[in-house]
Formats: structure tokens, sequence, C-alpha cells
């Protein structure tokens, strides 16, 4: 299993950018899909996007997409989410996740995600 660390988070005015890192520890890496998620206080957790093991395939939810972008260096064991045009409904806590599974990562169940980082706490606010 991978131990995965996240680091970026801070608090920034709608409008502004962050880039989230997640950073992993660990063998093969790179055959891991692995994907954002975050959970506002009295929301579900919600899968962001996420990428394939060799960053050829990508997805983001609706609420995200064409704002976000998600990429990898297996080189460094590090992913990243680029967010910009952030608003403040994308205030919450973000956390990586790694999974196995085979599947196109938008079909990986949060279930499948077997190791998971502590979260970094992104607050958007003017």
């Amino acid at each position: 299993q991978l131990q995965l660390v996240e680091s970026g988070g801070g608090l920034v005015q709608p409008g502004g950018s962050l880039r989230l890192s997640c950073a992993a520890s660990g063998f093969n890496f790179n055959t891991y899909t692995i994907a954002w998620f975050r959970q506002a206080p009295g929301k579900e957790r919600e899968k962001v996007s996420c990428i394939s093991s060799s960053g050829g395939n990508t997805n983001y939810a609706d609420s995200v997409k064409g704002r976000f972008t998600i990429s990898r260096d297996n080189a460094k064991n590090t992913v990243y989410l680029q967010m910009n045009s952030l608003q403040t409904e994308d205030t919450a806590v973000y956390s990586c996740a790694a999974s196995r599974s085979r599947l196109r990562c938008f079909y990986v169940p949060t279930s499948g995600f077997a190791s998971w980082g502590q979260g970094t706490q992104v607050t958007v606010s003017s």
C-alpha cells in the first residue's frame, strides 16, 4: 500500500488559484490510479478528479470541469491538482487516494481506493 501526503492547501480569494500536491511513498506508484476527493462540512464526499496510472486518462466532476487540472509525475511519485478560478463552493478538505483497480478511473468506486492521505484544507473566501 502507498502512503500519501497532501500539501498546498490554504486560504485564497474567489477567482484565485492553488496547486495541491499528493506525494506518495511506497512501491510501484506508477501502477496506481490516483483520485482527488473533497468533503465540505455537512456534505457528502465528492470525487473531484482522477488520473490513470500512466496519466493517459483523466476525469473531472462537472463542478470543476474547465477549472481544475490533474496531472502526475511518476518519476517524483506525485500527483498534482491545479485549481483555477476558485469559488466559495470549492471550500472543503481535499484528500488524495490510491487504487490498484484496472477500471477506467471514472468507474472506480470510493470503496476501491485503499490508501488515503490525511487531507488538506482549502478555503475560498474574501
